[in-house]
Formats: structure tokens, sequence, C-alpha cells
């Protein structure tokens, strides 16, 4: 099926191919300031796809401005933590049967006019997934300097694991066609998914490029990261892709892409 951009973006004048069905998932937890405003850019830029806002235990107001304002909205009874909310995206997307799922976050860091990015070369099939990329272009992004140590030695561990030179593999930017997004909804890891998913996504023969993209300040709320946490994200992360290095994982031409 060829995919229609200027489809999606509304312009119903182009010439008319099948459109994919395509879904914006958006976790969210305790975002009522900033999720309006990402909502609103979304349908700026992709008029056409839906969008799944998932509150993840929000105890504000999150779940209902989504709602009055026309997602789809999954409204998680308790915090299962950003791995658990965004799997719950994948399945969602796997069930309703979409073709492609992109990902934002919903703190208003991640620009929605950038999908078009992302999107395109999963469309066109260069690519499974497309990660967006603070550092690809090496400039833009500025990050803490421990922040900026633990980004480095994750890319250049991820990249001698896989063979793939990495940059920016704690991004929450992301598109997946409809075989990557199945996968992601049996395996993504539930604690700290952006890392380790990368590796299993790899080890499973997935074709992931990265594009860059930039990032602003958090609209409003606060970083759940302290040096404490920081410290234990970087061990515990650490374990877990050497752990997963043994899973048995399908290869991407063994993923069942059917609707449940």
């Amino acid at each position: 099926m060829v995919w229609n951009w200027d489809y999606l973006r509304g312009d119903h004048n182009s010439r008319q191919e099948p459109v994919v069905r395509t879904l914006v998932i958006i976790p969210a937890f305790n975002e009522e300031q900033s999720i309006g405003d990402v909502i609103v850019k979304v349908k700026e830029s992709v008029p056409l796809a839906h969008i799944a806002v998932i509150s993840d235990g929000s105890i504000d107001s999150t779940a209902q401005i989504a709602e009055r304002m026309g997602t789809f909205v999954i409204n998680l009874s308790y915090n299962l933590g950003i791995g658990g909310a965004v799997q719950t995206g994948y399945i969602f997307a796997h069930e309703m049967g979409y073709d492609i799922v992109a990902r934002l976050d919903g703190d208003g860091q991640h620009d929605p006019a950038q999908l078009a990015s992302l999107i395109r070369p999963v469309a066109s099939g260069e690519a499974d997934v497309v990660i967006g990329s603070r550092y690809v272009s090496g400039q833009g992004y500025q990050a803490s300097l421990s922040r900026a140590i633990g980004i480095k030695l994750f890319a250049t561990l991820v990249s001698l694991i896989t063979g793939q030179r990495f940059t920016d593999t704690t991004s929450g930017f992301h598109a997946a066609n409809r075989a990557a997004a199945c996968f992601l909804a049996q395996h993504l890891p539930t604690d700290y998914p952006e890392i380790e998913g990368l590796v299993l996504l790899c080890k499973a023969g997935f074709r992931v490029r990265e594009v860059p993209v930039t990032m602003r300040p958090r609209q409003a709320g606060e970083s759940s990261i302290t040096p404490f946490r920081a410290a234990y994200y970087v061990f515990k992360v650490l374990l877990a892709i050497l752990i997963g290095l043994l899973r048995r994982v399908p290869a991407r031409n063994e993923v069942d892409v059917g609707a449940r």
C-alpha cells in the first residue's frame, strides 16, 4: 500500500493513493499544562492521523483535557511508568490495526511539526523504525554534563552491540511501521524502554535509522530524573541490556502483524 503524506496532511487535491492508517501515541503523566498544546500541534501537523493519549495514572486533568479535544484516551488506573504507558499505546495500535505508529511525549519537548521527518522514511519503506535524534547533527540541544555523559555512554555501548552508529538512544520521539509496532507491543521493556528496546529491535533485524530533530525545554512540570535516579538508571539499563542479549525474540519476518 502506498502512503500519501499530502493526503494525511489534509490535501485532498493530491492524487489519491490509499491512505495508510496512522496513530500518534502520547504518553502523559500529570501534563495538564502542556497536553492541550501538544494535541493542537499534532492535529496541525498530521490532521488525518488519529491520536491516543495514554494518561499514566494522572491525578490532574490530563485525561479530561485530551478527551474534550477528541482524542482516544487510555486512562491507566495507576502509574505504570513510561515503558508500560508506551507499550499500552503500541498494544492499542496493534489491536486497532494501524499501519504507522508515531510516539512523542506529552510535556511539549518534542516538536509535532517534525513528525513528517520521522514518518516519511517509514512510509516510503526506507526504515522500519525512525528515531528523532537531538545529536545526529552535532548541534542544537544542550544537555547537562551528567546527562551528556550518560547519553554518550549509552550511544557508544548500543553502537558497539548493534554494529550501527546511534547518537540518541534515549530519545522518546519515534515512528514505526506495523511490524515494528507489533513487535514493541509484545516485547518493549516496561521500565526504561528506549535503550533496551532499541537493542531488541536491532537484534530482531528491524531497520532502524536516526533523523535530526530539535528538542525544546519542558513547557511545564519537572523531570523525574534526579542524580541518584540517574546513577541507578545507568546501572539498571546496563544490566538490562546484557540480559536482553540473551533473550530470544522473533525475527522481523516472524512478527504477526494481524490485529488480535
